[in-house]
């Protein structure tokens, strides 16, 4: 009796490889690595890589620069003047020094200061030039960080005794500069509307003042238009009767100011007006946002600019690679595989590239001080004047949303560019490739 042959099993199906496969992906790798007959194809790729990774560096450093500018300018400005400010008829109301004290109880103010401003006329040494004397108490003079930081320690002395005020004033130190004025030295004020008195306002009035200490707000235009004085002094030499022109407050997040615009008018009332910094800075602020949007496509079109250089590396790809295109989809490889392939290498170009830039522009924002001293040590000169400049180093200020932004965009370019060309290579017929082969 023979034994029967035994049944054969069935074959399993062999599952095909799914989307991005690593075999697509080790495809895409080769392709980009390659031999010398193919060297225009590395070179193109090469380019495309370093023109991304500089696009991608250039966008990240300039937008990081730019916040970090706009940063420190609007600190230094918001230093000297305040986040919010009260006026209206409340500052004639003997209510006033109550709705100060609620102002104050207001959670997120830090400093509430009345001040006058008056337009004056400044002499000193034959020189006659214009100003704007701020009454401010001497106590309140603190909440202005880089006028007080400013201050000589003889001046911070004399103004922490309380002996800033009678014939005692601080003046700017471009001011100073342009009248040839040091600590100590006389200087006259002219007030256009003068005192009142008994028999009614005298008229211009003119008085020498001692100069008790110069300040640097960091601001040119500030130092060279401001002179402080006490507050009851002012009040005094431009007839205002105790007056107040404006309440101003400084809080601990000028960003949220809109949060605490009707907390504070509660606490001033009805009879109190109550606007910010954006108010004021309105047009400022206005033409930093255009510049800051503006700036943003054109370095934008640069990063896809340089992106597009994939193209013309996966179009002489696909060209030199016909014949394997045509010998794959033979055996079984889908159209949507041979897509992947081309679409994965140049992918990969762009991700490298913006990979690369994206630590190039990082580390040079992050060391951009050390670069401005060795740059001013190799050229033997000062780079930025802070006279001039209201700065004296470059400053650079990393927005992780703008990194991040930067970072989709350059990659979303690459995408499309290296789809184009990849589209191109999926719908080739085979037939037709290997006839001319």
């Amino acid at each position: 009796m023979t034994n029967a042959a035994p049944a054969a099993q069935p074959t399993k199906p062999i599952k095909p490889a799914g989307p991005f496969s690593a075999w697509e992906l080790g495809l895409a790798v080769r392709y980009l690595r390659a031999k010398r007959k193919e060297g225009g194809i590395a070179l193109i790729a090469i380019i495309s890589y370093v023109a991304i990774a500089l696009a991608v560096m250039a966008l990240i450093t300039v937008m990081s620069i730019m916040a970090g500018f706009r940063a420190t300018l609007l600190d230094r400005m918001l230093s000297f003047n305040g986040h919010m400010y009260v006026s209206g008829d409340l500052l004639r109301s003997p209510e006033r020094d109550a709705a100060v004290a609620r102002i104050k109880a207001v959670p997120g103010v830090v400093f509430v200061t009345p001040m006058t401003n008056d337009q004056s006329i400044v002499r000193a040494g034959g020189a006659t030039t214009g100003a704007i004397v701020r009454g401010i108490a001497p106590g309140d003079l603190r909440s202005m960080q880089y006028v007080y930081d400013s201050l000589s320690d003889d001046a911070r002395r004399t103004f922490g005794q309380g002996d800033y005020g009678g014939d005692n004033i601080l003046i700017g130190k471009a001011l100073a500069e342009g009248l040839g004025l040091r600590v100590g030295d006389p200087i006259t004020l002219y007030s256009p509307t003068g005192a009142s008195s008994a028999f009614g306002n005298l008229g211009g009035l003119e008085k020498a003042y001692r100069v008790g200490g110069i300040f640097s707000s960091g601001t040119m235009d500030f130092d060279q238009a401001f002179i402080f004085m006490p507050l009851e002094q002012a009040q005094l030499f431009y007839g205002k009767e105790a007056a107040w022109d404006v309440i101003e407050l400084k809080i601990d997040q000028p960003d949220r100011v809109e949060a605490l615009r009707t907390p504070v008018q509660q606490a001033a009332g009805q009879t109190g007006l109550v606007t910010d910094w954006r108010d004021r800075l309105a047009a400022f602020w206005g033409a930093l946002k255009v510049e800051r949007v503006a700036m943003s496509i054109i370095l934008g079109l640069v990063v896809a600019i340089a992106a597009l250089n994939i193209i013309s590396g996966i179009v002489m790809l696909v060209k030199n690679k016909t014949r394997d295109i045509a010998i794959l989809r033979t055996v079984g490889a889908s159209q949507s595989s041979m897509l992947r392939v081309f679409f994965l290498s140049g992918a990969m170009i762009g991700v490298a590239g913006t990979l690369t830039g994206l630590i190039l522009g990082l580390l040079f924002c992050l060391n951009i001080g050390s670069i401005q001293h060795f740059l001013e040590w190799v050229f033997q000169t000062e780079l930025f004047n802070a006279d001039v400049y209201m700065l004296d180093a470059v400053p650079a200020l990393v927005d992780p949303v703008d990194v991040f932004w930067v970072t989709v965009w350059s990659f979303f370019m690459s995408c499309v560019a290296g789809l184009i060309p990849s589209w191109q290579a999926a719908k080739l017929d085979p037939v037709e490739a290997l006839r001319y082969e």
